[in-house]
C-alpha cells in the first residue's frame, strides 16, 4: 500500500495553509483581492444565519434575538480581517451557529448588544483598546457579565493567562487551533450559556408565578380575616381576639354572635394543615355556624351542633381533612355556660380577678369528620362577674423554644393569670410571651385565641 503525505492523510489546512489562501482572498499578500469580500463569502459557501462584520455592523435581519432559541451565536473581535476570514470558514458549514466579526474593538460592545453573542471569541492584542480592558469592559456590563470569553493570542506566557483568568475570562486559546478543537470550545461554552439563561428564565417566571399566588393568597387571606367578627361587646360580654396565621392561608376560624336576647355563642375551630386547603374548610365550616346553617340542629346545645358539623363535614369528603373544635353558648339570665368540644384544647375560665387557678373546660369529644354517627357529650359551668373565657387554638401554646425545647403547658397557663402590665392587654402580652421564648416573630403554626369578659 503506498504511503499517502501528512496534507493527504489530515486534509484540513494548517494555519499556514489558512493565512496564506486568506491573505490572497482579502488582497493582504501585496497584491489585489481576488474577488470582492460577498464573492468571497458565497464561494466559501456562506449560509444565511452568518454573518460579517468589518468594522461596522452587517447582521443578519432574519437572525432570531432570543438567544436561547437561535443556538450558538459567536462573536469574534480582532482587528486582522485574516483571523476574521479563518474563523469564519471554520465554522461555516456548522448547523447552528451564527457567527459574527468585528474589527473594531471600540464598538464591541455595540455590536454585541445587538448580535446577542452567546460567547465570545477576543483577541488579546489590538489597537486603540487592550484585549484584558476590553475584557473587564464586558464584564463591567450588566449585559454582558455571564456572556462566556475565549481569549485568542498569540502568547502562551502562564503569567498572561493567568490575568486573562482573573480579569474574566472563561478560556484561553492560542490562535489558531484546530477546527475540531475550537468548534468543541464553541459548542461547550455556549451551550453553558444558553443553560444559564434558561436557567434564569424560568427563574423569572416562576417568579412572576409566585407573585400572582401570593398577591391571590393575599387576597383569599384578607376575605377569610373579614369573615372573623371584629372586637366588640355583645349584651354583658366585652369580645377580643388575636390571630395570627402561620402562613398565607391559615387553617383556624372563629366567631361569636348572639343566638337570640338572652344567648350568646362562642366557638374556634383548627383544621389540620395550612394553606387553601384548609383554609377553604375553615371558612366552610365556621359559614355553617354563624349563618347556623346545619340542617335540624338546635344552636343552643353545644352537642347537637358538633354532631351536625361531624355529620356534614366527614373526612373522605374534604380531601381527608379534619377539624377540632370548641363550641360554647352562654345564657346570660342564669350566667351558666354549655361547651363541647370535639378534639380540642380545653378553654379557660379564668376568675375574677386574676392570679388563681383557672377552670379548665374540657371535653373528651373526638375530632371532627373522623368517625361518622357520634354523639358529643355538653358540660356545664356557672360564670362568676368579672370572669373571662380564653378559647384558643394549639399553636398558642405548642411553642418550642430555640433549641427545639416545647415550652411547658403550665407556664402557657401561668402567663394567661398572672394579670399584664398597666394599659397592656392580656393577649398581646401572651403574643410578646411566645414571640420571645421562640426567639422569632413568626409562629410555626396558626396562632388564634378569643377573649370574653363577663361584666
Amino acid at each position: 500500500m503506498q504511503a499517502r503525505s501528512a496534507s493527504e492523510r489530515n486534509p484540513r489546512p494548517s494555519l499556514y495553509g489558512y493565512q496564506h489562501s486568506l491573505a490572497c482572498a482579502v488582497g493582504l499578500d501585496g497584491g489585489e483581492p481576488a474577488r470582492r469580500h460577498d464573492q468571497d463569502d458565497q464561494a466559501c459557501g456562506t449560509i444565511p444565519p452568518f454573518s460579517v462584520v468589518v468594522g461596522r455592523l452587517a447582521v443578519d435581519p432574519a437572525a432570531p434575538k432570543n438567544p436561547i432559541s437561535r443556538g450558538t451565536t459567536v462573536l469574534l473581535v480582532d482587528d486582522q480581517p485574516i483571523i476574521g476570514e479563518a474563523v469564519r470558514r471554520m465554522l461555516a458549514g456548522e448547523d447552528g451557529i451564527a457567527f459574527h466579526f468585528c474589527r473594531d474593538p471600540t464598538i464591541a460592545l455595540e455590536v454585541a448588544a445587538t448580535v446577542e453573542p452567546t460567547v465570545i471569541l477576543q483577541d488579546l492584542v489590538m489597537p486603540n483598546i487592550e484585549g484584558l480592558e476590553l475584557v473587564r469592559r464586558f464584564r463591567a456590563d450588566e449585559r454582558f457579565r455571564d456572556v462566556p470569553i475565549i481569549v485568542l493570542s498569540t502568547k502562551e506566557e502562564a503569567a498572561v493567562k493567568a490575568e486573562a483568568f482573573a480579569v474574566g475570562a472563561n478560556d484561553y486559546v492560542v490562535k489558531l487551533p484546530d477546527r475540531l478543537e475550537l468548534l468543541a470550545r464553541l459548542r461547550y461554552h455556549s451551550r453553558g450559556y444558553i443553560a444559564l439563561l434558561e436557567r434564569n428564565e424560568a427563574f423569572l417566571a416562576l417568579q412572576a408565578s409566585r407573585e400572582v399566588l401570593a398577591n391571590d393568597l393575599a387576597t383569599a387571606a384578607q376575605y377569610v380575616r373579614s369573615l372573623l367578627p371584629p372586637p366588640q361587646r355583645i349584651g354583658p360580654i366585652t369580645a377580643d381576639w388575636r390571630f395570627i396565621p402561620s402562613a398565607a392561608l391559615g387553617g383556624d376560624a372563629f366567631g361569636y354572635h348572639s343566638l337570640d336576647d338572652d344567648h350568646i355563642a362562642v366557638y374556634l375551630l383548627d383544621v389540620c394543615g395550612h394553606g387553601v386547603g384548609a383554609a377553604l374548610l375553615s371558612v366552610s365550616a365556621l359559614n355553617s355556624i354563624r349563618s347556623e346553617a346545619l340542617p335540624q340542629t338546635d344552636f343552643h346545645d353545644p352537642g347537637s351542633v358538633l354532631a351536625a358539623l361531624n355529620k356534614a363535614f366527614p373526612m373522605e369528603r374534604q380531601n381527608d381533612m379534619f377539624f377540632t373544635i370548641w363550641y360554647g353558648v352562654y345564657r346570660v339570665a342564669s350566667r351558666t355556660l354549655r361547651w363541647a368540644g370535639g378534639g380540642h384544647p380545653a378553654a379557660l375560665l379564668l376568675p375574677p380577678g386574676g392570679g388563681s387557678q383557672p377552670t379548665f373546660l374540657e371535653s373528651d369529644g373526638p375530632l371532627i369528620g373522623a368517625v361518622e354517627g357520634l354523639e358529643f357529650a355538653s358540660g356545664e359551668a356557672t360564670v362568676p362577674a368579672g370572669s373571662s373565657l380564653l378559647v384558643y387554638s394549639d399553636g398558642a401554646f405548642e411553642v418550642s423554644y430555640p433549641d427545639g425545647a416545647m415550652w411547658p403547658f403550665a407556664d402557657f397557663v401561668t402567663t394567661l393569670t398572672t394579670p399584664p402590665a398597666e394599659s397592656v392587654r392580656r393577649l398581646d402580652a401572651l403574643v410578646a410571651r411566645i414571640r420571645t421564648i421562640s426567639a422569632r416573630d413568626d409562629f410555626n403554626d396558626d396562632f388564634s385565641m378569643v377573649e370574653l369578659e363577663f361584666s
